[in-house]
């Protein structure tokens, strides 16, 4: 062992470095990640919404255009 402890050392350091760089990334992506599954929670509203209106309830055209116009709104 003509090295000593230098292999352990920077396998420590080469840990740390890759432990904060995983963190990072977690950090930067918390903000996408949370538009992304907005995105995916708001399509499937739209789609609860639409099934239910076609599906379940026999209302009137008037009552459907409302209704679509409702889901349009929380879309935005």
């Amino acid at each position: 062992m003509a090295r000593g402890n230098q292999r352990e050392l920077a396998r420590a350091k080469n840990l740390k470095k890759q432990q904060e760089a995983q963190k990072a990334q977690k950090q930067g992506d918390k903000n996408k990640r949370m538009e992304t599954d907005a995105e995916k929670m708001r399509a499937k509203q739209a789609a609860v919404v639409e099934f239910n209106t076609n599906k379940y309830f026999n209302w009137s055209a008037d009552a459907r255009k409302a209704a679509e116009a409702l889901a349009k709104a929380q879309k935005k």
